[in-house]
C-alpha cells in the first residue's frame, strides 16, 4: 500500500460508485485499487455528505468555498459546545440528586 499519495476526483467518485453499486464488497474494491479500508470509508462519507463536491473540481479551491467550510465548521463546533454544556449541567444535576439520598 503507497501512503500520502494523491488520487484524482474521477478516481475517487469511481471508487465510491462501485461501492455504492453494491455489486462488489468493499474490501474487493480496496485490493483491487489498492487503498485502504478507512480511505474507502473516508471517502463514501464525504461523498454522502457533499455528493460531487466531496472531492472539488478545480474550480471549487477557490477562497469562496474555504470560507463556506470554515463557516460549517465554526457552525458545528458552536453546535457542539451547546451540546457539550448541556450534558455537563445533566450530569451535574444526576450527581447533585444521587448524593442527597
Amino acid at each position: 500500500m503507497v501512503h500520502g499519495r494523491s488520487h484524482s476526483r474521477e478516481f475517487k467518485l469511481d471508487v465510491v460508485q462501485q461501492a455504492a453499486s453494491g455489486e462488489k464488497r468493499p474490501a474487493q474494491i480496496c485490493r483491487e485499487h489498492g487503498i485502504a479500508a478507512n480511505l474507502l470509508v473516508r471517502w463514501r462519507k464525504e461523498y454522502a455528505a457533499r455528493g460531487e463536491a466531496a472531492f472539488g473540481a478545480a474550480a471549487d479551491s477557490g477562497s469562496a468555498s474555504q470560507e463556506r467550510r470554515i463557516a460549517e465548521l465554526e457552525r458545528l463546533c458552536g453546535q457542539l459546545a451547546l451540546e457539550n454544556a448541556a450534558l455537563k449541567r445533566g450530569l451535574t444535576l444526576c450527581r447533585s440528586r444521587s448524593s442527597t439520598r
